[in-house]
């Protein structure tokens, strides 16, 4: 069983900075592929970015890329996404999920995300 707590959502304004986090149950956290999502209200669920267990490679969706950063520290069982420039449409209660099955490639398809954290709420006011 892997559980996944995410952090610091909160009320910002367009142009600003936050950095989520999602700390992780399980001793073999270094094995998993991590991955965030979000859901804006009305909107279904949409992949953001993922990382890779072994050499760390990055996938990011196109609508974040080049704003948002995704990390890890394995010695800490955290992931990260740093996001920068937001703006409203960026509104959304943002997810981190684990792919415990030892993929190879970053990937952005729910269906094979094991665990889901519980979400934090990122609001970007105008």
């Amino acid at each position: 069983q892997v559980q996944l707590v995410e952090s610091g959502g909160g009320l910002v304004q367009a142009g600003d900075s936050l950095r989520l986090s999602c700390a992780a149950s399980g001793r073999r956290f270094n094995s998993y592929l991590m991955g965030w999502f979000r859901r804006a209200p009305g909107k279904e669920r949409e992949f953001i970015a993922a990382i890779s267990w072994s050499d760390r490679s990055t996938v990011y969706a196109d609508s974040v890329k080049g704003r948002f950063t995704i990390s890890r520290d394995n010695a800490k069982n955290t992931v990260y996404l740093q996001m920068n420039s937001l703006n409203p449409e960026d509104t959304a209660v943002y997810y981190c999920a684990a792919d415990i099955d030892l993929p190879s490639v970053p990937h952005g398809r729910q269906y094979l995300y094991d665990y889901w954290g519980q979400g934090t709420q990122v609001t970007v006011s105008s």
